[in-house]
């Protein structure tokens, strides 16, 4: 799967989604959002439920794994979608970047990695929570765009980059690429996704058939 890089081009910010920050410095964004969504997020998600309990068991295993491995030097995040994994954060060298792919390739029903670990030192509190703020703008923007479903991306901000991530038309994913390049603080936007077609799109989005309702004698 290829990974294609856009740089910033400016232009007006996307809304903030305002009930996402007062946890930021908790740790308690992600939950928030979950729990705003609610049990919409999983009958919105494109991937199939095995597809789903598949990727947080991906997470999981990763992350287990790498922890056993390389201990606190590294600083590792794994996104997986459809059993494509994305890595981001920071590793001192690039034994330790190339040690890190390898460990996540022997997880279980992994697809395909996308290795964007950076050689450098690990970004302060500051900057950790500058790019939880950027990836909640992107998310606005695709939330306020009714020609997109924002619960069809995953969105993930490193150091100013967006990574996106999701099964989506080239016409989303060109939209959400325009969204995500144009919100401010964003430095360039990074699409690791599954094209799916129009035709397709159409068919997850079409309303479940009606189990014909029996006749009472």
């Amino acid at each position: 799967m290829k990974t294609l890089t856009f740089p910033l081009r400016r232009g007006t910010a996307a809304l903030l989604l305002v009930a996402t920050l007062g946890g930021l410095l908790s740790g308690c964004a992600p939950l928030m959002l979950g729990a705003a969504v609610g049990t919409g997020l999983v009958a919105s998600d494109r991937r199939t439920s095995g597809a789903q309990l598949e990727d947080e068991a991906i997470e999981l295993k990763a992350s287990n794994r790498i922890t056993e491995a390389m201990g606190t030097r590294v600083r590792v995040n794994v996104t997986s979608y459809n059993r494509q994994v994305l890595l981001s954060g920071e590793v001192p060298n690039e034994a330790d970047r190339q040690r890190v792919q390898q460990t996540v390739s022997g997880v279980d029903n992994v697809r395909s990695v996308v290795n964007e670990l950076a050689i450098t030192d690990s970004p302060t509190l500051s900057q950790r929570t500058s790019d939880l703020v950027l990836s909640g703008r992107v998310k606005a923007g695709f939330i306020d765009h009714q020609e997109l479903s924002s619960q069809a991306f995953k969105v993930v901000a490193e150091r100013g980059t967006i990574y996106l991530m999701g099964r989506v038309t080239k016409r989303e994913a060109d939209l959400a690429t325009e969204i995500a390049r144009t919100t401010s603080g964003v430095k360039a936007v990074v699409r690791i996704f599954d094209y799916i077609s129009e035709e397709e799109l159409k068919r997850l989005q079409a309303p479940p058939a009606r189990e014909p309702q029996s006749k009472p004698l």
